[in-house]
């Protein structure tokens, strides 16, 4: 297989560039996970009879691969991080065109855990190869586009879904077919038309833990554990509250995407120009505002429409996230990103291994509960952020120390 330097790559054609590489990988992803997403709550509430602890203990079983993505580390000393990511992706296809063939709780738990390993393990590689790929001065704005362009391929199935799942009365089993195929070509495609690329900076393979990076995995953390509530939670609130059925939650992601698609880009150059720090306490303050309100349509009965923009706001705020991954490009030693990675995908996921199953039965007994939970980890999270400095950089990590060069 043919090998490039990076530096080298600029002389392929456009359309073998590790940029248009990291678009096409960006999005063969949610083509398989967004479908899988969106029929997710209406298949296990009326093929499997789920329930509140049901269907927490199915996300909790879904983010054990989430914590254990340190081991991506092992893996990187006898494969390549490109080459890893194409297999990920492979093995999401493949589950997620097999879902709806075992309805039983065990075989929807035993698939979700294999889409789930191919969905982490990509997504530790490709934050990685991201932030490897591109520079700096281009990362906020450039991973907005990526952003797009995944909400992008997401919208194109979702609206092939609002338009033809009553017309022609599909089965669960076909949409998971289809969409875990189209991902699963899209992947063996990626391996053989593009070369490996070389970056100058070879990764470290072992576990890297740098005292220096403490914020940013205390900012994982609780982002992980914040955003389980809302990924677990807030969708099943639309069906089980409300009754939505699947065109009709299905109808509400499309909005979400197209959103995604307009904001994304914009939200990449809102980093670029107000920096990490302004864009995350914007997203937390927001977010903590969301969370509350979410607790008030369970305590006031506030409706449905009010409730599905809750869900829109809410994925326009985590758009934001991507300042999360420029704040570490521009504190880390270029070595450690993709071990990192790991490291940081595994602390993002350490509250999402309990958090689902213990809130679901939180969930019995208080819905408004759960999300006023999430909004006190917002706030917690918005207390970090005050400590990013304006302009991160080694040596420089946070605000609780000079300006000076990096001293491990």
């Amino acid at each position: 297989m043919r090998t490039f330097q990076l530096s080298d790559a600029r002389s392929l054609p456009l359309l073998q560039r590790p940029i248009t590489l990291l678009f096409l990988m960006g999005m063969a992803l949610p083509i398989s996970f967004a479908t899988w997403s969106a029929l997710l709550n209406n298949f296990v509430i009326e093929v499997a009879d789920f329930d509140g602890a049901d269907i927490g203990w199915l996300h909790t079983v879904r983010e054990i691969p989430g914590f254990f993505a340190i081991g991506v580390i092992a893996i990187l000393m006898f494969m390549r991080e490109q080459v890893l990511g194409i297999v990920a992706l492979i093995m999401l296809g493949v589950a997620t065109a097999l879902t709806a063939y075992f309805p039983s709780m065990g075989g929807i738990l035993t698939l979700t855990m294999l889409s789930s390993i191919g969905f982490h393990y990509f997504e530790t590689v490709n934050q990685s190869l991201q932030l490897q790929w591109i520079d700096k001065a281009r990362a906020p704005q450039m991973l907005g586009w990526l952003v797009a362009a995944g909400s992008g391929a997401t919208l194109v199935a979702y609206v092939l879904i609002v338009l033809t799942w009553k017309t022609y009365d599909l089965s669960y089993a076909f949409v998971y077919m289809t969409a875990g195929g189209i991902t699963t070509g899209i992947a063996i495609f990626a391996y053989f038309a593009y070369p490996q690329f070389e970056t100058p900076h070879p990764q470290h393979k072992t576990l890297i833990l740098r005292k220096r990076y403490w914020l940013y995995y205390a900012l994982q953390f609780m982002s992980g554990a914040r955003r389980q509530i809302f990924v677990v939670f807030a969708g099943f609130m639309m069906v089980e509250l409300f009754g939505l059925e699947v065109h009709e939650i299905t109808q509400l992601y499309l909005i979400n995407l197209v959103i995604n698609i307009i904001f994304a880009p914009l939200m990449g150059r809102l980093v670029s120009v107000f920096g990490e720090r302004r864009a995350l306490l914007f997203e937390y303050a927001g977010l903590m505002l969301v969370f509350l309100a979410y607790g008030g349509v369970y305590y006031f009965g506030w409706g449905v429409l009010f409730a599905a923009f809750l869900y829109v706001v809410d994925h326009i705020f985590f758009a934001l996230a991507l300042a999360l991954k420029t704040y570490f490009q521009k504190i880390a030693d270029p070595q450690d990103i993709a071990p990192t990675a790991a490291v940081a995908f595994t602390i993002n996921h350490i509250a999402a291994v309990f958090l689902p199953a213990a809130l679901g039965y939180l969930w019995l007994t208080s819905p408004a509960a759960v999300f006023f939970l999430a909004a006190g980890m917002a706030g917690v999270s918005f207390g970090l952020a005050l400590l990013i400095p304006r302009h991160p950089a080694p040596g420089y990590e946070t605000r609780l120390q000079p300006p000076v060069v990096a001293a491990e």
